[in-house]
C-alpha cells in the first residue's frame, strides 16, 4: 500500500500540552500512520526559550523563535497553537495561518470564545479547518460528540462540570470539612490551581468553554461577554455541610439551555442531588451532559486537564485532519451562525438554597417568611441547629420553584432586617437525574 504524503505539523508553544503532543507522535508514529493512511510528522516547533530542557528530544525539528513564522512555512500543513491568550501572538498566528491556507488546531478556549465566529469564517473562506477538541474539558471528547455524534438531534441543553480545579475544591471541602482558603492552598500546592487562581475559581475558564458548547449546540455565535458568571469563592464549608444534610452536592455548573425559544446561559455554583450522574463526578474530573430530542440524555466524563488527556484531544483533531475530514467549526457554516437571543435571567425559574446568618431570637423566621411570601417565594424546608441567643446562627431554607428576579429581590429585602447579620447566600438547585 502506497501512503499519501505525510501530514506535517508546526507546533507553537511547548508547555505541558505541547510537549504531550510531541511525545504522542514520537511514541505512536506507526499507529497514527495506520489509522490515518499517512504519517504524521512534526517539522517545526516554536516556544519562548529554545534552551529549556522539556524532557523530550526536539533535535529533529526546525526551531523558529517567532511563532508567527509558522504561518509562512512551506513545510507545514497544520499549525498547532498552544500559546494561549485571547489576543496578541496567539490571535495573530491563528489568523495568519488560516489566511495562508493552513489548518489550525488549538487548545485556546479564550481565543475562540472571543473571536470564534470570525475565525470560523476565515477558515471556511480558505478551505481549511479550525479544530479545538482540546479547548473544552481536556480529555473529554465533547466537541466531536456534540458536533457530530449528536448532530441528528435538536439539542435542548448542554451543561456540566467544566473546570477540574473548582470540582476538586468542592470535593475536598465536602470530604474534609475545611474551608475555601485552606483547600485553595492545597490545590495550588498540588498543581491543580495556579498562583493566581481567579481564572478557575471565578468562572472564566468554565465560561469560555460554555460559550463554545452553546455555539455548537444551538448554532449561534460564541458570546462570552453576555455570560452570567458566579464563581465558588462565596461557597463555605457551612454551605457544603448543609447541602450534604439535604442530600445534595455543590458543583460549579456551566449551563446552556433553551427556555421558551430563547437561550439561558450561566456559570454558577448549584446544588445537585448527590446520587445524580453529575453529582457522582468528583475530584479533578469534568462531565458534560447533552439533552437531545432523539437521544434523550447523554453524559461524557473524563479528566479535564493534564498532559496526557489534553494531548489526546489534540491528537483526535490531528487524525481527523490527516484523514481529510473537514467539519465546520461550530457544526454549521459560519455564515449561518446566528446572534444568540438570550433570555432575561430574572425570568428563569428554579428551586433555591438560601442561607442566612440571623440573630437567634423570637420572630426571625416569621419575618423572613413574610418577606419571601411578599415576593412570591414559597419555602419547601428549613434547618436551624442549636440555639445561641448571644450569637448569630445559620438558618437554611430551600424553596419551591421561583423566578430568579423574585428571590433576588426577596434577598435584598431580607438583608435590611435588623435580625439578619450578613448578605444572604443564594444558590440554584438543579434537580438532575
Amino acid at each position: 500500500m502506497i501512503m499519501a504524503e505525510a501530514f506535517r505539523l508546526g507546533i507553537a508553544g511547548l508547555g505541558t500540552v505541547g510537549v504531550g503532543v510531541v511525545k504522542n507522535i514520537q511514541q505512536h508514529g506507526d499507529l497514527l500512520a495506520a489509522r490515518c493512511g499517512r504519517r504524521v510528522e512534526i517539522t517545526t516547533v516554536s516556544a519562548r526559550d529554545s534552551s529549556k530542557d522539556r524532557g523530550v528530544d526536539l533535535s529533529a525539528y526546525d526551531w523558529v523563535d517567532n511563532a508567527e513564522d509558522l504561518a509562512n512555512s512551506n513545510s507545514i500543513d497544520c499549525v498547532v497553537e498552544m500559546i494561549g491568550g485571547s489576543e496578541g501572538l496567539a490571535l495573530n498566528l491563528v489568523r495568519n495561518s488560516l489566511s495562508k491556507g493552513k489548518h489550525v488546531i488549538t487548545a485556546n478556549k479564550a481565543l475562540l470564545a472571543h473571536h470564534g465566529a470570525e475565525l470560523a469564517k476565515l477558515a471556511e473562506d480558505n478551505n481549511v479547518s479550525l479544530a479545538y477538541e482540546a479547548a473544552i474539558a481536556g480529555g473529554v471528547p465533547i466537541v466531536k460528540a456534540l458536533r457530530e455524534g449528536f448532530a441528528g438531534n435538536d439539542v435542548q441543553a448542554v451543561f456540566g462540570i467544566l473546570n477540574g480545579t473548582s470540582n476538586y475544591m468542592m470535593t475536598a471541602m465536602r470530604e474534609t470539612g475545611r474551608d475555601f482558603d485552606e483547600i485553595l492552598k492545597e490545590a495550588q500546592d498540588l498543581g491543580y490551581a495556579e498562583a493566581d487562581p481567579s481564572f478557575d475559581v471565578d468562572g472564566d475558564d468554565a465560561g469560555h468553554k460554555l460559550a463554545l458548547l452553546a455555539a455548537i449546540a444551538f448554532g449561534t455565535k460564541p458570546d462570552f461577554k453576555s455570560l452570567e458568571m458566579t464563581g465558588i469563592r462565596g461557597v463555605t464549608a457551612v454551605d457544603i455541610a448543609f447541602a450534604t444534610e439535604l442530600g445534595y452536592k455543590i458543583k460549579l455548573l456551566g449551563i446552556a439551555r433553551r427556555v421558551n425559544g430563547k437561550i439561558m446561559q450561566s456559570i454558577q455554583p448549584c446544588l445537585v442531588p448527590e446520587n445524580s450522574k453529575i453529582g457522582r463526578v468528583d475530584g479533578v474530573f469534568n462531565a458534560v451532559q447533552v439533552e437531545g430530542d432523539y437521544v434523550g440524555s447523554g453524559l461524557i466524563v473524563g479528566r479535564g486537564a493534564g498532559e496526557g488527556p489534553t494531548a489526546s484531544s489534540v491528537m483526535s483533531d490531528v487524525i481527523d485532519l490527516a484523514r481529510g475530514i473537514n467539519v465546520p467549526t461550530f457544526g454549521i457554516p459560519a455564515n449561518d451562525l446566528k446572534d444568540p437571543e438570550w433570555i432575561d435571567q430574572g425570568e428563569t425559574v428554579s428551586g433555591y438554597y438560601l442561607r442566612l446568618d440571623v440573630l437567634d431570637q423570637p420572630g426571625v423566621i416569621a419575618d423572613v417568611s413574610a418577606v419571601l411570601r411578599d415576593h412570591n417565594v414559597s419555602i419547601e424546608s428549613f434547618i436551624q441547629h442549636g440555639r445561641d441567643p448571644d450569637q448569630s446562627v445559620a438558618l437554611v431554607m430551600t424553596t419551591h420553584e421561583a423566578k430568579q428576579a423574585d428571590i433576588k429581590a426577596a434577598c435584598d429585602a431580607i438583608q435590611t432586617l435588623n435580625s439578619v447579620n450578613a448578605e444572604p447566600c443564594l444558590m440554584r438547585i438543579e434537580p438532575l437525574e
